[in-house]
């Protein structure tokens, strides 16, 4: 007896899954990863956090089954840490055979400075993700903080577009990362959930 192929409906009915890698320093971008973490839960899809310096077999699996990978890391010396170049050179053995391909991407980053030059870092990781072919997705908000009746609490307070950027003083430690910030990092993680959503749904009707 054949079994019956999957219909649209009941293929997109399969919560997507969603990988947060990431390397944090002193414990600030592991603050974002969580609320990364926390917005994408919040659409009912599967996440997944991932140090990328302490990275394991099992973990390089779970990214390869991922349908979107949200990169993050601090930006040191104008561009991601260290740590976190050694995870996406070590990405070329995907890069070689497309396993990434056609997933979606997204990323976010802190450092001390309100600019700290952290568009570079974002545009790192765009790059990065286009090497393998994937889709990025944007952070989707209109910039804050920008006049007389804004507020440093507004939603993307510091004016990132392509990814959050996050700002912490660099005297305090974890529990100093902007509210404001976290809750930016919030919307990145819904965000890239609520897309993944629509891509499985799509690639589900197209098979259909």
């Amino acid at each position: 007896m054949t079994t019956p192929a999957p219909t649209a409906s009941s293929a997109a009915a399969v919560p997507p899954v969603v990988a947060i890698a990431y390397h944090s320093g002193f414990g600030h971008t592991s603050v974002l990863a969580e609320a990364v973490r926390e917005g994408a839960a919040d659409t009912g899809v599967t996440v997944h956090l991932i140090k990328v310096d302490e990275i394991t077999e099992e973990q390089w699996a779970l990214l390869d089954a991922a349908d979107a990978i949200v990169f993050g890391s601090p930006t040191y010396m104008g561009t991601a840490s260290g740590a976190f170049h050694v995870f996406a050179e070590a990405t070329s053995k995907r890069w070689a055979t497309r396993a990434w391909q056609d997933k979606l991407a997204a990323g976010f980053t802190n450092s001390g400075a309100k600019s700290g030059d952290k568009l570079h870092t974002l545009q790192f990781f765009a790059v990065l993700a286009a090497q393998h072919g994937m889709h990025w997705i944007n952070l989707g908000l209109p910039s804050g903080w920008h006049s007389t009746t804004s507020s440093e609490n507004d939603l993307n307070r510091l004016g990132f577009y392509l990814g959050a950027g996050a700002q912490t003083d660099t005297d305090r430690g974890p529990d100093g990362v902007h509210k404001a910030d976290i809750a930016t990092a919030e919307h990145l993680g819904r965000r890239v959930a609520t897309q993944a959503a629509v891509y499985a749904a799509g690639r589900a009707a197209v098979a259909a």
